[in-house]
């Protein structure tokens, strides 16, 4: 649901009845993962995609009949084996979707409400809503925000106190790590004699990629950067090539040491640091701190002579074999890329496979699965 936050917020602001269809589990090879939405109003007016095309339109029917009946429910789509062409996914795959409806006078509008703001303002907020157990307590929603201390929660799930203490710990877990998924808790810790599972969705502000070198190559992946849902930051030392018109579609352009800025910026394990300078004075310093930061990707441009000429600067200033094992370089994938715009393909392409689990490989004859995802945590069912 707060994957279509800014549409949906604008809909409670004009006081618009909808019911919004919920993707919780998935299972098999599936085109939208946990959190994906699809909205229907009251004009049978219809935002977002809990599919890609599959069962939308049984999707939409749900949608508009709990608009009606004000019922929540939990409907199961899978491939059809005996019709192709019956609703399903041809995919193969499996979705559990929670459609609910979300009306003025409901009981759940006022977190609803508030987790759409806080998502439509880029702010961290995680919604956690029960999608299997007593049927009485389907659909109920608590709020976490990003900026409220442990255990502080807006709402609640209709059961017990300790049951939303529990299950606000869990969304900010989850909160934390930018991640959306269906936990389960036990029969105890539900106290109400069953076991419930909770979807928890996360609205997180965007990724930051940093590139360093305002050169050519880093305008194009600027432009990638941003089509992939990046926040992007480029720096460099040199005034009269890191500027606005060189690269207006950055979010921020940055005159300084490249060292000194990563020193002073907030990171977190989403962040991307690209090294496109390829000059030892620049890179040397930078990677050094780069390579012990906890970010999700380090790469640096250069040739395979300009990446074993860099690793020995970098181990002569007491970078480790272990440290070095973090670093991707020469960038990219192998995609025979030669222009500024194919070599930020290949280092988006790359940047994304670390991401998701891939290995970079055709899929063309290939028997390893489509959708690749890191290991859940502990106690997560289903991530995305």
């Amino acid at each position: 649901m707060l994957d279509i936050a800014e549409e949906l917020h604008r809909w409670v602001e004009q006081g618009r009845d909808f019911a919004v269809a919920t993707v919780v589990t998935v299972s098999g090879s599936a085109p939208r993962q946990p959190g994906a939405a699809l909205a229907v109003d009251r004009d049978g007016t219809a935002i977002g995609s809990v599919s890609g095309g599959c069962v939308e339109g049984a999707v939409y029917e749900l949608c508009r009949q709990a608009l009606e009946d004000g019922e929540t429910v939990v409907e199961r789509f899978g491939y059809s084996d005996e019709d192709a062409f019956a609703v399903g996914l041809t995919c193969g795959g499996v979705l559990d979707i929670l459609i609910t409806p979300v009306r003025a006078d409901g009981p759940a509008r006022p977190v609803f409400s508030a987790a759409l703001a806080a998502a439509a303002r880029g702010e961290a907020a995680a919604v956690a809503r029960i999608t299997a157990g007593p049927g009485e307590l389907l659909g109920r929603a608590l709020l976490v925000r990003g900026d409220a201390q442990a255990g502080d929660h807006e709402g609640g799930l209709g059961g017990h106190p300790e049951l939303d203490r529990t299950v606000a710990a869990e969304a900010r877990a989850l909160l934390d790590a930018g991640r959306t998924g269906a936990v389960e808790i036990g029969a105890d810790g539900s106290r109400c004699g069953r076991p419930l599972t909770v979807l928890v969705e996360s609205s997180v502000p965007p990724p930051r990629m940093i590139v360093f070198g305002a050169i050519d190559f880093a305008s194009a992946l600027v432009r990638v950067g941003k089509f992939l849902g990046y926040h992007v930051t480029v720096c460099d030392a040199r005034p009269v090539f890191a500027t606005r018109v060189r690269f207006p579609d950055a979010d921020e352009v940055v005159v300084r040491w490249p060292h000194e800025y990563l020193a002073d910026t907030e990171v977190d394990g989403r962040t991307v640091l690209c090294v496109l300078t390829h000059d030892a004075k620049f890179d040397v310093p930078l990677l050094r701190l780069a390579l012990r930061l906890p970010v999700a990707y380090v790469g640096a441009m250069g040739s395979r002579r300009t990446h074993l000429d860099r690793a020995a600067r970098l181990r002569e200033v007491g970078v480790t074999d272990l440290e070095l094992a973090r670093l991707r370089s020469p960038i990219g994938l192998d995609l025979g890329a030669r222009t500024p715009e194919e070599t930020a393909l290949s280092i988006a392409a790359e940047v994304v496979a670390h991401r998701r689990g891939g290995g970079g490989r055709s899929l063309t004859g290939a028997h390893t699965p489509i959708h690749h995802d890191a290991p859940a945590p502990r106690g997560i069912t289903s991530v995305a």
